[in-house]
């Protein structure tokens, strides 16, 4: 069952703008160390790669139903690579708290995440769907 859907359009050129403003605060207020990593390998696009990864985090906070209230913060939300390369998130802290609060008992939360960019815009959408362990 579909516990959570979320959906996100973030402007990389606004992106662009607090990395030309803040620098490395903003970068290290907002995404987790291997968000970081993985957009430094990719100078020529390092705002877009952020922008979609941002995006990533308004989606989920509002598949959760909380934005970023609650105890729920853009560092809690980490956009990461599952093995067979797609994107999903790594949940910690407040986040995680939330998406188990959400997951009925009897249930595994598991989280669904595409990413998409064209520029001057980056997409993301979640869907947390809850599937039966028992």
């Amino acid at each position: 069952m579909i516990i959570g859907l979320g959906s996100d359009l973030c402007n990389i050129e606004r992106i662009q703008a607090s990395l030309d403003r803040f620098g490395t605060r903003f970068e290290q207020r907002v995404f987790t160390e291997i968000e970081r990593a993985k957009a430094e390998r990719r100078p020529f696009t390092k705002a877009g790669t952020l922008a979609k990864r941002f995006a990533a985090k308004e989606a989920f906070s509002k598949a959760v139903g909380t934005g970023f209230k609650r105890g729920v913060f853009m560092k809690d939300i980490g956009v990461v690579n599952a093995p067979s390369g797609a994107p999903t998130l790594a949940l910690t802290g407040g986040a995680r708290a939330r998406l188990d609060a959400l997951t009925p008992a009897g249930h595994l939360a598991v989280v669904h995440l595409t990413l998409t960019d064209d520029h001057p815009w980056a997409q993301a959408f979640v869907v947390i769907e809850a599937i039966r362990t028992e």
